[in-house]
């Protein structure tokens, strides 16, 4: 099977106006403690500033053992996680409360963008996946009628969220947390840094948050990759108390021509090229997560509506590559 996955931030620990660095090579500041490694899959950071080094390091540890705690649960690679255990079972009795919280939060960004975030398409991606990992695939991709019957076990109303019991309300439906769990993840180890005292920190569990500005002064900068030419940085975009996510189709291809990527619409069961990529940044990670993702199934007079009334700023990369930001 012909899969790509590319990472679109680049995370600098430069303050504002500084050169735009990777993580290993930015200029230090006093007393910041770093750590990287992987999260959900997914490459991960950690920059905390504290007065106590060895506070930083335990703080360090503490949300890394909470990062495993939330994979335990929201994992679509691990057979024994809450999510998998829905996923095979159709229904969860007692199920973990930071699921049926990020659940919850993934129901409202369903409504608020008429359906086009929708946490329950993973029958799509198991039809994608499956058909082009046979040898003698069709470059058309899956049949029609395939993709018809994947989109009947998809939709976010079928999917019963309650306190004591998630249930899928058809059979052969499933769940995937990609378009919003590594920003449920970041948004919680911000929450136990700030709980320990962290006035300044940037939190990348694969959506970037950054708690107060950078220690050094000025803001943190995050680097949004420019699609058509990965690894290159397009854009500069500073945070002080803030969150920002990018979703694109052009991170993760089914198919050597590059034809389908992993943003489906969950109306047609196909894959979209709307746009190229799609940033966003809120207060949490979590919203930024979930609405890059519903942007990229949407035309902008909708999007529009949507960074309006929550205050939000969206950039946006078109096909041809010209770039467009809509601003609250």
């Amino acid at each position: 099977m012909f899969v790509t996955r590319r990472r679109f931030i680049a995370i600098t620990a430069a303050a504002g106006g500084l050169p735009l660095l990777p993580v290993a090579y930015a200029r230090p500041a006093p007393l910041l403690r770093a750590w990287s490694g992987t999260a959900l899959g997914c490459d991960a950071t950690l920059q905390i500033h504290h007065p106590d080094p060895a506070t930083a390091d335990r703080l360090i540890e503490a949300s890394l053992a909470e990062v495993r705690r939330l994979e335990r649960i929201m994992s679509l690679y691990r057979p024994d996680s809450a999510l998998c255990r829905l996923n095979r079972d159709g229904a969860l009795e007692d199920p973990p409360l930071d699921l049926v919280r990020v659940l919850s939060e993934a129901r409202r960004y369903s409504t608020m963008s008429g359906g086009a975030f929708d946490v329950t398409v993973q029958p799509l991606w198991d039809l994608y996946a499956g058909h082009f990992s046979k040898p003698d695939a069709s470059a058309d991709g899956p049949r029609l009628e395939a993709i018809a019957e994947a989109v009947g076990r998809v939709g976010h109303e079928a999917l019963e969220i309650g306190p004591e019991r998630l249930r899928f309300a058809r059979p052969g439906m499933g769940v995937t947390l990609n378009g919003i769990g590594q920003g449920y993840i970041t948004d919680r180890v911000v929450e136990l840094l700030g709980a320990g005292g962290v006035e300044h920190a940037l939190v990348d569990m694969g959506k970037a948050r950054a708690i107060g500005g950078h220690p050094a002064g000025g803001p943190w900068v995050v680097g949004l990759e420019d699609p058509r030419a990965p690894g290159v940085v397009a854009e500069r975009i500073p945070l002080i108390d803030g969150a920002v996510a990018t979703a694109g189709g052009y991170g993760t291809l089914f198919d050597a021509a590059g034809r389908f990527n992993h943003i489906f619409e969950p109306w047609s069961g196909r894959t979209s090229w709307r746009w190229l990529s799609v940033s966003v940044e809120s207060a949490s990670a979590t919203e930024a997560n979930a609405l890059s993702n519903a942007f990229a199934l949407m035309p902008e007079e909708a999007t529009a509506a949507i960074v309006r009334s929550k205050g939000l700023t969206a950039h946006f990369v078109r096909p041809d590559g010209t770039r467009t930001v809509q601003r609250a």
